[in-house]
């Protein structure tokens, strides 16, 4: 996969023009340059399972964001 130069930065307003969320504003939290995406704030809420590691611990359920490709977002 090429790499390209992403010219968003952490922080910024961007509106998503394309996918499931469309029409939606929101706040850059992160930016993965090598996979090409962006995570932004509470877009993409994706839901992760935690298993338990030691005997005392529970399980839990997280609500996560995902990441979106940066070619579906365009900077407000």
């Amino acid at each position: 996969m090429k790499k390209h130069k992403i010219k968003a930065k952490q922080g910024n307003t961007v509106k998503i023009i394309s996918g499931k969320y469309k029409g939606q504003t929101g706040i850059i939290k992160e930016v993965l340059n090598e996979k090409n995406k962006v995570i932004i704030q509470n877009i993409n809420i994706q839901t992760k399972h935690v298993k338990v590691k030691q005997s005392e611990e529970k399980g839990s359920i997280k609500q996560i964001e995902g990441p979106i490709h940066y070619s579906n977002i365009k900077i407000v």
